[in-house]
């Protein structure tokens, strides 16, 4: 039997760490800070939903609670504050994009060209290091505005 430490899938940690650090540097519309913080994951079985799960339990989001929601599919998608769709499932963007229309959520993805193709933020391997890339006029269709301090550690996307 594998040891805790064994199991940790450092890819999906360092993720789910840049994931956290997204609340503190986008702000969402009034009426959505308010209540629980949701971050939903498009996808079953995807490590990163255990490395926030973990995460769930000792922080908040803004003095809030937070949970992980897994969706199966676009029908399932409600309103999560960000909804990230691993690389397996990007070719599901356009439709989460329709679905969540005129909704206050940030769309993080993980495989190149996504942010081009409507994601807001954008996981890539620079290299050999994790960084992420803006696209901020995807963030302001969703009615979200990012920090300065998040747009210079990003690569930037138009």
């Amino acid at each position: 039997m594998k040891s805790d430490y064994q199991k940790v899938d450092t890819n999906a940690k360092i993720k789910s760490v840049f994931i956290y650090n997204f609340t503190k540097y986008i702000e969402w519309p009034s009426e959505d800070q308010v209540g629980e913080f949701k971050i939903g994951i498009l996808g079953k079985d995807i490590p990163l939903y255990t490395e926030l799960e973990k995460m769930s339990k000792v922080k908040k989001v803004a003095n809030r609670t937070f949970s992980i929601i897994s969706f199966e599919g676009i029908a399932e998608i409600d309103q999560p504050h960000i909804l990230y769709i691993p690389a397996d499932n990007t070719e599901l963007l356009k439709e989460a994009i329709n679905k969540l229309k005129g909704k206050s959520t940030l769309i993080v993805t993980e495989k190149p060209g996504m942010a081009k193709q409507g994601s807001a933020i954008n996981f890539v391997i620079v290299g050999n290091t994790q960084k992420f890339e803006l696209n901020k006029a995807n963030v302001s269709k969703h009615n979200l505005k990012v920090a300065s301090l998040l747009e210079n550690l990003a690569v930037i996307v138009n």
